[in-house]
């Protein structure tokens, strides 16, 4: 199987290509040098020549508070709403499976309960969110032959995240606040690549959920066990003694522009149902990951 990659130089995208290329896939990796999704003729260039299966859309722009800035706001519409509409278009006439990930931010991100994937109770609170979810409708408009995949709190080798934040952090710091009435799920975009390309093999289209397994945690949780870990293998500077890493609410953290959801359980249980593999535990795959890279 041929297949497409977007965004190859993020964390997942990167990850992707390597898993199909382990798998015996013939992976076609571009980034914006490549193909500028938000040019409709380069993206209709670029994908009639490769003539791929399938189509794994990594690219998107995550920084989500920069995407309130005034000055950003038509950019970031540009590659989440309309860069997707534009592969969409294409995959429909070419006739070619699409996978999209999308994030729990298409949700308003209160309550407690897991959000379903085939939840259709939409209430984006920043322009991040409203422009995944305009790229969702975008794919679910124009194709029968789609995967849409909500992520959310990814880390892989290739690019910033959080554990790279905090662990830069923890060295130069005696004490860290950290969110703690924020509640998900950590994924690992090593681990999330294999599911992806399970799925792409398959027919079995929709809405799904994807996070690592291993429960619902905070922020401030997840900062906790990145440091004990770091720790265990040979970090004294992450000790307890040394470092001190105090919970904080949302409001009281202050500092972030876009509107983040408190909930961002996700419900994966459809990936059961539809017989692919649930994802190791987010404890299991930060160790693992913290053995990959050098800090």
């Amino acid at each position: 199987m041929k297949v497409l990659v977007t965004g190859v130089k993020g964390q997942l995208g990167y990850d992707c290509v390597n898993e199909l290329t382990n798998r015996g896939h013939e992976a076609v990796g571009v980034d914006i040098e490549e193909m500028d999704i938000t040019d409709a003729d380069s993206v209709n260039k670029v994908i009639h020549e490769t003539a791929p299966d399938a189509v794994i859309h990594c690219a998107a722009w995550t920084a989500v508070d920069a995407a309130e800035d005034e000055e950003n706001r038509e950019k970031v519409r540009l590659v989440n709403a309309v860069g997707t509409e534009n592969i969409a278009k294409v995959c429909k006439e070419l006739d070619c499976k699409m996978l999209y990930l999308s994030t729990d931010y298409v949700f308003d991100g209160q309550g407690t309960t897991p959000w379903q994937p085939d939840c259709q109770d939409y209430k984006p609170l920043s322009v991040y969110g409203e422009t995944k979810l305009a790229g969702e409708l975008a794919v679910a408009d124009n194709l029968e032959k789609y995967f849409i995949v909500r992520i959310a709190w990814v880390f892989g080798k290739n690019g910033k995240n959080f554990i790279k934040t905090m662990l830069n952090l923890g060295k130069t710091h005696d004490t860290i606040k950290v969110v703690s009435d924020q509640i998900g799920t950590p994924t690992y975009t090593y681990d999330l690549a294999k599911l992806l390309v399970d799925m792409i093999e398959t027919e079995k289209y929709g809405y799904y959920h994807a996070t690592n397994e291993g429960g619902y945690i905070s922020w401030y949780d997840f900062t906790v066990e990145i440091f004990r870990q770091a720790e265990a293998m040979g970090h004294p500077e992450y000790s307890q003694e040394r470092l001190h890493v105090i919970p904080v609410t949302t409001a009281e953290y202050g500092a972030s522009k876009a509107v983040r959801p408190f909930n961002s359980r996700l419900d994966k249980s459809k990936l059961t149902e539809n017989g692919f593999t649930l994802l190791p535990t987010w404890q299991d795959a930060l160790d693992r990951y913290l053995k990959e890279i050098e800090f």
